[in-house]
């Protein structure tokens, strides 16, 4: 197996594996997960030498933490990096009921988080999303009084703009930027990455597989469960979807070229954007995981890279990432322009 290298969530920021393990899936939006399965999935990752696990307080309302904490039993703390998300408001039937990042919501999630992950103290904590009622000075204020404390080491965003990136940095340094990119999303191209490069933040990209959409691995007659988020995506129905797995089969003609899959050479474009760039995949069973470890022997050079922006060139998927409601709430996409 191809050792992982670690990259540097920006200038201040940990030190991490080049790719890291996305765990939302084990707990929630993509439909019914193996638990048993998950943790083995987790200690196989790490295991394989990947560090930076992510997760939010709100996937499974808890549950994804008490699992990665059911997970990291007799392992080495100091060797993982857990990245945590919160801000999410969830009724008890999983219902999204709004978003709360302010000061007293921040420390308040921080001390559950803590408590379910077991943990003293998280590596890289986050808000989901801007509060659009609290200033983002509010809520990095906050949590820079958690570091000060010694219960957070190091502050992340998630899926906002240059202008909030440049506000938030006055107030405290910033890691990393955790923010959707792959090859059928690229606004963060435009403003936000030359921004966050700027201010030396780093980029931890999740959905880098378009939420399974890449994979290679996706059909147009797979059925969904009810609690499966894709069956609301706007990339995945009728037409769009058509359209989208037609760039999927033109992907997969340049990986087979490479000896490698679909979502191994979607997983190593990602990763080629820069050095400043950790990907998160989100396997949810140790096969899907084993594949995206694949992915580090994929060596794209410039012909490669040609021909994939040939094959999927930027603004080419059809559908928004999001449902327009959740599109109009992101920070991130407001002063982007072209596709999602």
């Amino acid at each position: 197996m191809t050792a992982i290298t670690t990259r540097k969530l920006g200038r201040t920021g940990p030190t991490t594996s080049a790719l890291g393990l996305g765990a939302m899936g084990m707990s929630d939006l993509y439909g019914p997960a193996d638990e048993a399965e998950s943790i083995a999935t987790i200690h196989a990752a790490l295991d394989a030498g990947i560090t930076l696990i992510d997760t939010g307080d709100f996937y499974g309302m808890g549950h994804n933490e008490l699992l990665i904490h059911q997970a990291l039993r007799g392992r080495d703390r100091e060797s993982v990096q857990l990245s945590v998300k919160f801000g999410a408001q969830r009724g008890p039937d999983g219902a999204w009921i709004g978003y709360d990042a302010s000061p007293a919501a921040t420390k308040t999630a921080l001390a559950y988080t803590l408590k379910r992950l077991g943990t003293e103290y998280i590596d890289v904590y986050r808000p989901a999303r801007l509060d659009p009622n609290v200033p983002i000075e509010e809520t990095v204020g906050a949590i820079a009084e958690m570091v000060k404390a010694g219960y957070v080491r190091h502050i992340g965003l998630s899926e906002v703009g240059a202008a909030t990136l440049r506000r938030a940095a006055a107030v405290h340094p910033i890691s990393d930027l955790q923010i959707e990119y792959s090859l059928l999303s690229r606004t963060l191209e435009a403003e936000v990455l030359p921004t966050a490069r700027e201010l030396g933040i780093a980029v931890t990209a999740y959905g880098v597989l378009s939420r399974g959409l890449l994979s290679g691995h996706w059909s147009a007659d797979r059925a969904m469960a009810g609690t499966d988020f894709r069956g609301h995506s706007p990339r995945f129905q009728g037409e769009n979807l058509t359209h989208n797995l037609s760039l999927v089969e033109a992907l997969r003609a340049i990986a087979q070229a490479k000896g490698a899959t679909v979502a191994q050479v979607a997983i190593a474009w990602v990763a080629a954007q820069g050095e400043d760039i950790v990907p998160l995949v989100g396997a949810r069973r140790r096969e899907r995981l084993t594949e995206a470890l694949g992915s580090l022997r994929v060596q794209l050079d410039a012909a490669d890279l040609a021909a994939i922006e040939a094959a999927v060139p930027a603004g080419a998927a059809a559908g928004e990432r999001y449902a327009a409601a959740q599109m109009a709430s992101l920070d991130s996409e407001q002063s982007a322009p072209g596709a999602h």
